[in-house]
C-alpha cells in the first residue's frame, strides 16, 4: 500500500508458532497453497529439514539455504505494508524455512521507508535486509542511487509476467488496483460512480449531493502524486473531470482514514484508493462498495528488493524467491493483497487477483504505473494545478 496504514504501526516482530495442526508436510502445503508448483519440485535435505523447491531452481540453490541457516534465524524488513497483510506470507515462509524464527517488519509511511534506509546507509549502518513499498516515484530515485539495491536475479524471474521486475533487482510483491469506494447508504443506484468521468458527470448533474462528500488522496504525498499523475497521463482529458470533482472534495493522507470516514458517512465517495479499500466491502458488511474505475484502473506495483549490506543476505534471497513463487503468491492473496502470478487463485473471501482485475475491466482499461522519478518542479506544478482546481 504505498503507505496504507492499518492498526499495527511501528515495528512488529513475527515469531513462528509451532501449532501441531499446522504440521503439514511441505509438499502437501505447497500443493494446497499453489498447485502450479511442478510436482512439488525437487526435494533436498538440508541438515535435517527437507526443503522443497521447483525443478527449475539452480542445482546449487542448497548453498543459499545453508548460508541462511548460519545467519541466526532473523530477517528485518523496512516496509509500508500492514502486519495483517504480511501475516500469511510470514507464516508460510517460516513453515518452509523453520530456522527463520524472527521476522521484524516496520509499518511506515512510504517516504519514511526510503528515508530510514538512506539515513542508515549514509552512516554505515545496515539494520535492514529487505525493503518493500509501493511508492513507484520514490523507487525510481532510490534504486538509481549507488549502494542501495543489492543485485539479485531470482530463479522465479522467467516464470513471472514481464512487469514483475519493475527495475533491475526490484521485484513486485503485489499489483494493487487503485479503486473508487462509496457508501451504499448515502448514494442510491443512479448516484453511484463507475469511473472518474462518471463521477464528474454525476457531480455536475447533482452538486448538492456530493458537495464536501468526496475524499481523495493528497497529491503532495508519494502515493497521491504517483497514482493521480499516472491516471491523468493516461487520460489527458481527466483534468476536465477533475475540474468538476475537486471543488467539492477534500484531501486525506491515508486510505485507512478515508475508508473510516466513508464508512462513518462523513464522505459518500472516495477515489484513487489504496489496497485497504480492496477488503472494505467485506469488513463493512457491504456498507462500503469498491469498484475499479471503468475509464482506467491504475495498477500500483508494490516493489521489494534486497538491500546492499543486508545482515541476512541469504535469508533475504530465500524470502524474495518465496514471495515470487506460486506458493508465496497464494499467501499474498490470503493476506489481502493482489497476487499477479499466473495460475494463483483468489483466496476464499479474498481480494481480486491481477487476472480478476483484467477480466473485470479489460487490460486496455488498466494503467500500469511506471517506476520513474519526477522532478521536484514536476511535482510542484502538478500539486499547484490540483490545488487551484480544488479551490474553485
Amino acid at each position: 500500500m504505498t503507505h496504507e496504514k492499518g492498526a499495527s504501526p511501528g515495528r512488529a516482530s513475527w515469531t513462528r508458532r509451532r501449532a501441531a495442526h499446522r504440521g503439514l508436510g511441505l509438499c502437501a502445503a505447497a500443493a494446497i497453497a499453489a498447485a502450479t508448483l511442478s510436482a512439488c519440485g525437487t526435494g533436498q535435505d538440508y541438515s535435517g529439514h527437507r526443503v522443497t523447491v521447483p525443478d527449475y531452481y539452480p542445482s546449487d540453490y542448497a548453498t543459499i539455504v545453508e548460508a541462511s541457516k548460519k545467519e541466526g534465524g532473523g530477517l528485518t524488513i523496512y516496509s509500508s505494508t500492514d502486519q495483517q497483510n504480511w501475516a500469511p506470507i510470514f507464516e508460510a515462509f517460516q513453515r518452509k524455512y523453520p530456522w527463520v524464527d524472527s521476522i521484524n517488519a516496520t509499518n511506515l509511511d512510504s517516504d519514511e521507508v526510503f528515508q530510514r534506509v538512506l539515513s542508515e546507509q549514509a552512516t554505515g549502518q545496515h539494520s535492514a535486509d529487505f525493503i518493500a513499498t509501493g511508492a513507484a516515484d520514490a523507487w525510481g530515485d532510490f534504486a538509481a542511487r549507488p549502494g542501495t539495491v543489492a543485485p539479485y536475479r531470482s530463479p522465479e524471474h522467467d516464470h513471472l509476467p514481464e512487469f514483475a521486475e519493475a527495475l533491475p533487482s526490484v521485484y513486485t510483491l503485489s499489483v494493487d488496483p487503485i479503486s473508487i469506494i462509496y457508501n451504499t447508504a448515502l448514494l442510491e443506484d443512479g448516484q453511484r460512480p463507475t469511473g472518474i468521468a462518471d463521477l464528474a458527470a454525476k457531480v455536475e448533474a447533482d452538486p448538492e449531493t456530493y458537495d464536501g462528500a468526496i475524499t481523495v488522496r493528497n497529491p503532495k504525498g508519494a502515493f497521491g502524486f504517483t497514482v493521480t499523475r499516472a491516471f491523468v497521463v493516461a487520460n489527458p482529458d481527466a483534468w476536465d473531470a477533475l475540474a468538476e470533482i475537486l471543488p467539492l472534495s477534500r484531501n486525506e493522507t491515508s486510505t485507512g482514514a478515508q475508508i473510516e470516514k466513508v464508512t462513518a458517512g462523513e464522505y459518500a465517495v472516495g477515489f484513487f484508493m489504496g489496497s485497504p479499500a480492496l477488503t472494505a466491502e467485506q469488513r463493512t458488511a457491504g456498507l462500503v462498495k469498491t469498484v475499479f474505475p471503468e475509464d482506467g484502473t491504475p495498477l500500483l506495483r508494490r516493489g521489494m528488493s534486497i538491500l546492499q549490506g543486508a545482515p541476512h543476505p541469504a535469508t533475504a534471497k530465500l524470502f524474495t524467491d518465496f514471495v515470487l513463487s506460486a506458493e508465496g503468491q497464494a499467501a499474498v492473496a490470503e493476506g489481502g493483497l493482489t497476487a499477479y502470478r499466473p495460475g494463483v487463485q483468489r483466496a476464499a473471501d479474498g481480494v481480486a487477483t491481477y487476472s480478476d482485475v483484467i477480466a473485470e475491466v479489460g487490460e486496455q482499461n488498466t494503467i500500469l504505473i511506471p517506476y520513474t522519478k519526477a522532478s521536484d518542479e514536476e511535482v510542484r506544478q502538478f500539486a499547484d494545478r490540483w490545488s487551484a482546481l480544488q479551490a474553485g
